[in-house]
């Protein structure tokens, strides 16, 4: 598989450095991208670099994945980013180990000579000292940055759009790159299109501090067709971990993609061949509706992501919601999923001691919740056959519900009318 070519189909590269493509083309190279354990976990916004890195070793090259453990320590540079806040050693190493867990999962690290690594570039940051930064890295740049006066700093801001400390945030990146040609014969960095700034600097320091040769690729940057930020929904990021982001809303993130961008996104975010995914669009422009390519998108990357037992949680939950699924999937959910699958839909919560002598329906759903807004309303849909509790069409507005009725002696599952859904905990 030709790694550079299979990122050009795919409409993944954005620049690449001249010499790269023979580089790869000659021999199995070994190449890294950096992740900033900025939080515990990953997101979709990451996907785009994890997917380079899952092709890069699919065409028989070696991937590293570099988690900054030490630049993360920097928080966001430019001060801009809220999510890129400073953080302590405790909290970094405790996001380092998350993101390396979270990476093993998409990477093959025991395949033989090209299995994946992780580092993390506090190992070598650690002991190094301020001194030793300007005698490596400092005095082989065309300014002495790191001791340049206040004009030359001003300077440096208005040419370049970066401030001092961004600019030397850039360095300290273009070092983890030297390091990593040092010690682990790494000759490619790869990165979003923005990071091309670091990944040059990275090769001048290797060419001029060691005479060496060293390449870069970088990728575009993943925006939505209607121009709003990728990965983002009106709750917040959709995130990898499953404790953070379901795995029911994880498929309902990418089932919901416009036409346009499911067109897109499927060559970025699954291994689906260019002959599969062609295939996918004519079935899929013959029947929209369908919603063919969403479907294919959504559960080859759940699957990758979580697991496929994850995947049909997330089918069965779907089909609960908006078809005519039964309860059983919830009996392998925790409570905290089985309520996580009803987040955004109300919840109501009664104590265990208001509900431990048996109620009736209508009592249950106009006075110990507000499901309806009267009793009358409530009786006036129950006998019209518009009421459900646990599936269970309920016909009688007198109906005692009893704690033997609880799922798990916890939950009720209450419909009304078709697609109106509600959770009642009691505690």
């Amino acid at each position: 598989m030709n790694f550079v070519e299979e990122l050009r189909w795919r409409g993944m590269l954005h620049d690449i450095m001249p010499g790269t493509e023979e580089q790869l083309n000659k021999e199995m190279t070994s190449g890294y991208i950096g992740f900033d354990p900025t939080a515990d976990s990953l997101h979709v916004g990451h996907l785009t670099q994890i997917m380079t890195l899952i092709h890069f070793q699919r065409a028989g090259h070696k991937p590293f994945a570099l988690v900054g453990g030490a630049t993360g320590m920097v928080g966001d540079p430019s001060g801009k980013s809220a999510e890129r806040n400073l953080l302590s050693e405790d909290v970094l190493n405790h996001n380092v180990k998350c993101l390396e867990n979270q990476l093993k999962k998409f990477l093959d690290f025991n395949t033989g000579a090209n299995s994946a690594e992780m580092v993390n570039n506090y190992d070598w940051f650690k002991n190094f000292t301020f001194l030793d930064f300007i005698r490596d890295v400092g005095k082989h740049l065309t300014v002495n940055y790191m001791m340049a006066k206040d004009s030359v700093k001003k300077r440096l801001e208005s040419e370049t759009g970066m401030s001092f400390t961004e600019f030397s945030y850039q360095l300290v990146q273009g070092y983890d790159f030297y390091y990593l040609w040092k010690e682990k014969n790494c000759q490619v960095q790869m990165g979003g299109s923005d990071q091309w700034g670091n990944i040059v600097t990275g090769t001048e320091l290797i060419r001029r501090k060691a005479a060496g040769n060293a390449f870069a690729i970088t990728t575009q940057l993943i925006k939505k067709a209607d121009g709003t930020k990728f990965g983002k929904t009106e709750s917040g990021a959709v995130w990898l971990d499953p404790a953070k982001t379901s795995p029911y809303k994880f498929y309902q993130f990418w089932l919901n993609t416009t036409d346009t961008d499911a067109k897109s996104w499927i060559r970025i975010f699954t291994l689906k061949t260019k002959t599969q995914i062609e295939e996918l669009e004519r079935e899929h422009d013959l029947a929209p509706h369908l919603r063919i390519l969403q479907k294919a998108l959504a559960e080859e990357i759940t699957i990758r992501s979580h697991s496929a037992k994850a995947l049909e949680t997330a089918l069965k939950t779907s089909e609960f919601l908006f078809g005519n699924g039964s309860l059983e999937f919830i009996d392998d959910l925790r409570d905290d999923e089985l309520i996580d699958v009803f987040e955004g839909l109300p919840q109501f919560e009664i104590a265990a001691t208001e509900f431990s002598s048996v109620v009736n329906l209508t009592d249950l759903l106009a006075e110990k919740t507000s499901i309806f807004p009267s009793k009358g309303e409530a009786r006036k849909m129950i006998s019209g056959g518009g009421v459900s509790v646990n599936k269970e069409k309920m016909l009688d507005s007198t109906q005692l519900i009893s704690s033997e009725m609880l799922i798990r002696g916890k939950f009720l599952v209450v419909q009304k009318g078709k697609k109106n859904y509600y959770l009642i905990s009691v505690h």
